[in-house]
């Protein structure tokens, strides 16, 4: 993780912004080739999604609580809050976890699954991502529970009907560098899919998103986004967006909900959180780059938001 403004894009654009931030991390991806009967059910991973798309024939998609969802050819779904959930050729079989079905591991990022009871004949690539920025966890968060997205539901689908192509016939061919290329193009699809949300389904206008894309509210989110060792007050960001403070304050806990000062300080000890957690740096250091004077008064809102001491995360 890094502080840098730099890793923000500088137009104004808050979709922009938003995806910006959905650098993939740690992704591991299976291809899947599953004929006749069967019927497979993922793990709950906390902090992570999983996706599949649907490359030849189709299967259902089971969620508790949700009627069966069939996937066509040419679906991509993603399953963002790590939800436990079953692929299947029949919602009616009872399934086989998936740490039981018969995986091989091809590398690190690889795996295959081939599952033959019959002829008829589905293939899916899966894929299970975390993103480790945290702007992209706050977009996540108002994700729905399952986002699909089928051809026919779009103006223009050359570019999805191209890629899942493209997938499926490095998926069949498996050529040297073809798992690289799977999982570079599986990353992109989850992008676009989420981006086809953002411009499309009316929650993403609501909430931390719709206060991203307020003309006031969002520069204040910006400022802090951008600038989170700045010494910012109320009166500070209001003037940075132009609105008086009491006006602004108003707004910006009615889109947020949540006061300025408290997003400020949760903000910036998140950000550290993700720090400590990625590697070890002097609290001094992380206090001062988070706009904290000591390091006690650093660790206070430190253990008030995130529930522990620094120490614990180290």
């Amino acid at each position: 993780m890094s502080l840098d403004p730099s890793t923000f894009p500088t137009a104004n654009d808050p979709l922009g912004e938003a995806l910006h931030q959905l650098r993939v991390d740690g992704g591991l991806y299976c291809r899947s080739t599953l004929r006749g009967a069967w019927s497979v059910s993922m793990p709950v991973l906390p902090g992570k999604m999983m996706f599949h798309i649907v490359t030849t024939g189709q299967c259902w998609l089971c969620i508790e609580q949700q009627a069966p969802r069939l996937l066509s050819q040419g679906t991509l779904v993603l399953i963002p809050h790590a939800l436990g959930h079953t692929l299947t050729s029949d919602p009616q079989l009872t399934p086989i976890p998936l740490f039981e079905s018969g995986l091989k591991r091809l590398s690190e990022r690889y795996e295959t699954l081939e599952i033959n009871n019959g002829d008829e004949l589905t293939e899916v690539t899966c894929g299970v991502l975390g993103f480790d920025q945290l702007a992209a966890q706050q977009l996540i968060q108002q994700l729905p529970a399952v986002l699909s997205l089928q051809q026919d539901e779009l103006a223009h689908p050359h570019w999805l009907t191209s890629t899942l192509g493209l997938i499926s016939a490095e998926a069949q061919q498996l050529k040297p560098g073809g798992e690289t290329i799977i999982t570079h193009l599986a990353d992109i699809l989850v992008i676009q899919l989420i981006r086809h949300w953002l411009e499309q389904a009316p929650q993403a206008s609501e909430g931390w998103l719709g206060a991203l894309r307020d003309k006031h509210i969002g520069i204040a989110l910006r400022a802090i986004h951008h600038q989170p060792e700045r010494n910012w007050t109320v009166s500070s960001l209001a003037q940075e967006c132009g609105m008086s403070r009491s006006g602004f304050s108003a707004r910006f806990s009615q889109l947020i909900g949540n006061s300025v000062k408290n997003y400020l300080t949760q903000w910036r000890m998140n950000l550290a959180h993700q720090r400590l957690q990625q590697q070890r740096i002097p609290l001094i250091e992380l206090a001062e780059e988070l706009g904290y004077n000591s390091e006690a008064a650093f660790s206070r809102a430190f253990k008030r938001v995130i529930g522990v001491s620094p120490g614990k995360v180290l």
